[in-house]
């Protein structure tokens, strides 16, 4: 008989007073129990996976139609500002104040102009690899703008204090009235890279000319933005406020080298040296020095002072192999080799990969709090990639991989700048070499660099039965082809032995940071007075956003490292509003605009005011 168990509903057989029917039912139950309990975990884990992934959407829609509590949490304390900062003193206030009135004139503007054309039409050009000074006669054009500036800026000569180093390096010095402050430090190079003269042709303006085109305000000529409107602006600034009657309570010092298109090895790597030991280490409040502006971001404008710097290095691939007439030739010449490395190392890219609490996530951090137009799939996936991973990478893939400037800003880039072998068309090259230009991640390092070169050729030199040598050591020695041997050799090494390591950080947040606050002061206030925005005193100013900033290059502040830990790279310079002419910085038409050149001039005038009022850093 068939009967139904009203414990378990299970159809059963079996005696039910029986031990193994007993038995039966305790096992079916338990049986069930055990079933009961994984689908209730299995349900669990379904409700609760939805759960996330409704919680991940609503805060995504959150962020997408409210300026939800996360944003504001985030903004207040990712990408902090300060109010805008102008001078107090009652005389450095009205100094400042005539100061930006004579800026409006016509009679400041034309004098602005012949300061820059003149120092444009000097052809101070420097090259690659060049003897010191002295040696060479190329470099005698640097004592053409000394002289220049002694006759243009003759307050300056007969009030500070001038010491050259190696001959055509400068150190101007006004000793301020308070010997407790530190100096500060405002630098510039006098160099231009050289005008390629197949390009001449090419030029809307003679590349030394200097010319001022009255009809679209632009003054043109090599050096104009790249770096001779930074020197006239600082020269021209001083000397405006000693005509007004200024002295200063802080000492001002200023630095110009004369090789930082050439790494800076005879100019600024001299003039570090003697600074440090006028000065001692960490003698300096503050450096100042090209880099960096101000532009439009997701419609707001960010100035990003360069506050990190990547490294640098120049590697040389030499590749070495027996030459012959060329009628006989083997399968591969040392240029054919070569060339295949080269192939090699643009195939083999060193990874792009955002990391958090380096200056290039800081300012995502600063364009996602600040941002009115950012996307808000990419403002949210930068908030919580300051804790997630799979954000981060989200990053990388919604901007960083996007945009070509800011993924070499984030990697080590590489690029073969420079290619030489062979002397006549009949005889086989016995040498050929490439320079690769590195720029280096600023968590990464020369070594790493080095490696990575190193590994990328490794099984291409085994290929070919070439014997390969990496920085002074033995990678595949000849014994590896016995007993044939190898068919040449290959040798990695420092190009130019002047190899960068990745610089300091300049302190932006928490203990250390006043000096990132009074330049970021020192930014607002400038950009409010050239626009007239000039805010209500106490009220908070956020007509342009300060951000952490690094650019690609290097400026001659890599030597400077020993005389503070706050290096600004930033010279106010306005690439918010476009235009159809870009700025020619190291190729034909450099130009800048007369207004932004005028408004780097007002960002010196109100920088060294405000240095005067700063009581400690």
């Amino acid at each position: 008989m068939v009967v139904k168990d009203r414990k378990s509903q299970l159809p059963t057989s079996v005696n039910l007073g029986s031990p193994r029917a007993k038995r039966l039912a305790y096992l079916t139950l338990t049986l069930k129990s055990i079933c009961s309990l994984l689908a209730g975990l299995f349900i669990s884990l379904q409700i609760g996976h939805y759960a996330l992934e409704l919680g991940k959407r609503f805060d995504l829609v959150a962020a997408d139609t409210v300026a939800s509590w996360t944003v504001d949490v985030n903004t207040a304390g990712v990408c902090p500002q300060v109010s805008a900062l102008y001078p107090q003193n009652s005389d450095n206030a009205e100094t400042w104040t005539e100061f930006g009135e004579l800026l409006e004139t016509q009679k400041f503007k034309e004098l602005a102009i012949e300061k820059l054309s003149g120092l444009i039409q000097i052809p101070s050009e420097s090259y690659d690899n060049m003897p010191p000074p002295g040696e060479d006669p190329r470099w005698e054009t640097m004592g053409q703008v000394h002289d220049y500036l002694a006759v243009a800026f003759p307050l300056i000569h007969s009030t500070f204090s001038l010491t050259k180093i190696n001959t055509y390096g400068l150190i101007y010095e006004l000793t301020g009235s308070d010997s407790s402050l530190k100096p500060y430090l405002l630098a510039a190079h006098q160099d231009v890279v050289p005008v390629n003269p197949e390009t001449l042709d090419s030029w809307k303006y003679p590349p030394y000319s200097g010319f001022y085109d009255a009809e679209t305000g632009i003054i043109w000529g090599r050096g104009a933005s790249d770096d001779k409107a930074s020197l006239a602006g600082i020269m021209l600034t001083l000397e405006t406020l000693l005509e007004k009657g200024w002295s200063p309570k802080r000492t001002a010092v200023l630095a110009f080298g004369f090789d930082e298109e050439a790494s800076g090895i005879h100019g600024a790597k001299s003039l570090g040296k003697a600074l440090e030991e006028t000065y001692g280490q960490d003698g300096i409040a503050f450096i100042v020095d090209e880099g960096g502006g101000f532009k439009d971001v997701y419609g707001t404008i960010f100035a990003t002072p360069g506050v990190a710097e990547k490294g640098h290095a120049d590697i040389k691939v030499e590749v070495t192999s027996p030459g012959g007439h060329s009628s006989i030739p083997p399968t591969h010449t040392t240029i054919g080799y070569l060339a295949s490395i080269i192939v090699a190392f643009e195939k083999n890219p060193f990874p792009v990969e955002l990391v958090r609490n380096t200056v290039p996530h800081d300012t995502l951090l600063c364009y996602a709090s600040h941002g009115d137009a950012i996307p808000h799939s990419l403002k949210h996936a930068i908030f919580q990639s300051t804790y997630r991973d799979a954000a981060l990478r989200e990053v990388e893939d919604l901007f960083v991989s996007k945009d070509h400037w800011y993924s070499s800003l984030v990697g080590t880039t590489q690029a073969v700048d420079m290619v030489f072998g062979g002397v006549k068309a009949n005889a086989l090259p016995e040498s050929a070499y490439a320079i690769v230009n590195h720029r280096i991640n600023t968590v990464s390092s020369v070594n790493e660099t080095a490696t990575h070169d190193t590994q990328t050729i490794t099984s291409l030199a085994r290929s070919f039965n070439l014997t390969l040598k990496a920085f002074g050591e033995e990678i595949i020695s000849d014994s590896a082809y016995f007993p044939s041997g190898s068919k040449g050799h290959i040798e990695l090494s420092q190009a130019f032995d002047h190899e960068l390591e990745p610089a300091p950080r300049t302190p932006t947040f928490d203990k250390g940071s006043k000096p990132w606050e009074f330049l970021s002061g020192t930014i607002k206030a400038t950009y409010n007075a050239h626009r007239n925005l000039r805010v209500i005193e106490g009220e908070e100013s956020n007509n342009i956003i300060v951000s952490p900033g690094m650019s690609t290059g290097n400026t001659d502040t890599k030597y400077y490292w020993n005389l503070t830990r706050h290096i600004f790279r930033y010279n106010h310079k306005n690439g918010a509003y476009g235009g159809d002419i870009a700025t020619g910085v190291h190729t034909v038409n450099e130009n800048i605009p007369l207004d932004h050149y005028l408004e780097m001039i007002r960002f010196f005038s109100t920088l060294i005011l405000n240095a005067d009022e700063a009581a400690s850093f």
